[in-house]
């Protein structure tokens, strides 16, 4: 099934998992999001490719709204992509498959 490899996140475990050995990319989205939606997809076949190199996840901004407070996030897709909780580089807005992949390059 799809979307196995995207790990859901919540305000409590954030931390516990950025802050692990494994590069971690949060895709912060809502449900009504349009453009969240549009990347879904995308955020899920990088998920399952970089399988076991980069941490993929998801955080749902409406249900746990102390984390994209703490990171000043504004506009979603948001994501953020962190190596040992620190950020390496962030991008808002639907952005292509290839800036990600170029995004991830910087934490592998």
């Amino acid at each position: 099934m799809a979307g196995d490899n995207v790990k859901h996140l919540s305000d409590k475990d954030f931390e516990a998992t950025i802050n692990g050995a494994t590069p971690t990319l949060v895709d912060f989205w809502a449900p009504w999001c349009g453009p969240c939606k549009a990347i879904g997809p995308m955020v899920e076949e990088l998920a399952n490719e970089y399988a076991g190199k980069v941490v993929v996840a998801k955080m749902n901004v409406d249900e746990n709204p102390t984390t994209p407070g703490k990171f000043g996030i504004r506009a979603i897709p948001t994501m953020i992509l962190f190596k040992g909780g620190k950020v390496v580089d962030q991008v808002t807005g639907a952005v292509g498959k290839t800036q990600l992949v170029a995004m991830l390059g910087k934490a592998l």
